[in-house]
């Protein structure tokens, strides 16, 4: 198959899983197409069946703000074309759905048929989608788009409920590729330099918005810290930075704190790491989790949105309800001061991450594609 992939090229959960399902389908002999204003940061690898097509957005004086979803529109248009897309798939509906509907009214002027797909992947519903000032335009396009997935059972609830859109929503859970956390390089030298050896590793990995209630991290880490000896690593930037810098000086606890801003693959680091902290509001999936587990790293969550249906409670890790981080640091006390615990609970979350590999995914969105072109629009 052909397929164009339009995502947000930049940081976050949805651009990974596209660049990675892109990746992986180009690996299956399908031809990928790329189409985003950058180069996805985690497409770095050379294949045959991998294309990027960069949309060029001019800086005109009449614009205030650029008309990047006109640009990009056309750029769609001209990728199905000449490449001859047999299906085009979005990521984050905000505003590539939308986007989507325009290019192929567009192409069928033009005699030729493009279905889309739409994959959400949380905020572009829970969040940015419930904006008024969106609600018609994420109403419509998802309507029309040819099929729709969630990452998650709670997003889906969460979409139905939200737009009571007419089109049904099938749910294909974020992945991760298990071999390539199966070999990870020896990395105990490395950690000596963030920890001493009777200091555990506590790490968070987000875009430091305000739904990830980072400023919880470090209250637990504070807690913890007077308990179990500790370090608390943070990966990642965003609005949040100032508000948490500033805590970390009230509770005086900066000089244990690590922060390494963005990594664009933060395998390495969480190789070294004991516990993973996600105390999101709200979190449609937790790929950065998923990650976690998939290196034996049990994880300490709120209990909110698809988090549940990744970490099971008692088994993989432990789950309060949001903004409870005394709990939070309860359950990590708990876990960290019992090793036989600790080691078995590695094991499940290796096993439970298992169970989201890609070898897994893969044939859902395959037969997807193939029902969506056999369809038509």
């Amino acid at each position: 198959m052909n397929i164009g992939i339009v995502c947000y090229p930049t940081f976050g959960g949805s651009g990974v899983v596209a660049t990675e399902l892109g990746i992986a389908l180009a690996h299956k002999g399908h031809k990928v197409h790329f189409i985003t204003y950058s180069q996805p940061f985690r497409l770095n690898q050379f294949n045959e069946n991998l294309f990027y097509h960069e949309v060029n957005v001019n800086d005109y004086p009449l614009f205030d703000y650029q008309p990047y979803e006109s640009v990009l529109a056309s750029k769609i248009v001209d990728v199905a074309i000449y490449e001859r897309l047999d299906v085009l798939h979005v990521h984050y509906a905000i505003p590539h759905a939308s986007v989507a509907y325009l290019a192929q009214q567009i192409l069928k002027s033009r005699k030729i048929n493009l279905p889309y797909i739409t994959t959400l992947h949380g905020t572009d519903i829970t969040l940015v989608g419930q904006d008024p000032s969106f609600e018609p335009v994420i109403f419509f396009s998802l309507n029309n788009s040819n099929a729709i997935t969630s990452v998650s059972e709670s997003l889906r609830k969460d979409t139905l409920k939200t737009f009571k859109i007419a089109n049904d929503v099938k749910v294909i859970p974020n992945f991760i590729k298990i071999e390539d956390y199966q070999h990870q390089p020896e990395m105990q030298c490395h950690r000596k330099n963030f920890a001493a050896p009777n200091e555990k590793i506590l790490i968070h990995v987000s875009n430091f918005r305000k739904v990830k209630r980072v400023e919880d991290v470090l209250r637990v880490f504070d807690i913890v810290r007077k308990e179990i000896p500790c370090k608390l690593i943070l990966v990642g930037d965003g609005p949040e930075r100032p508000a948490i810098d500033k805590l970390c000086r009230e509770l005086n606890t900066c000089s244990d704190i690590i922060s390494l801003g963005k990594i664009a693959n933060p395998k390495e680091v969480l190789s070294i790491s004991d516990l993973f902290i996600l105390p999101s509001e709200t979190e449609s999936f937790g790929l950065s989790a998923l990650e976690a587990m998939a290196l034996k790293i049990p994880v300490i969550s709120s209990n909110t949105g698809g988090i549940p249906e990744l970490n099971i409670h008692g088994k993989t890790g432990y789950m309060s309800n949001v903004g409870d981080y005394q709990d939070m640091a309860k359950n990590t006390i708990t876990l960290l001061s019992d090793e036989k615990k600790f080691q078995q609970f590695r094991e499940n979350a290796f096993e439970q991450a298992k169970k989201f590999d890609i070898e897994a995914i893969l044939p859902m969105y395959e037969k997807l594609y193939k029902e969506v072109i056999a369809a038509g629009i």
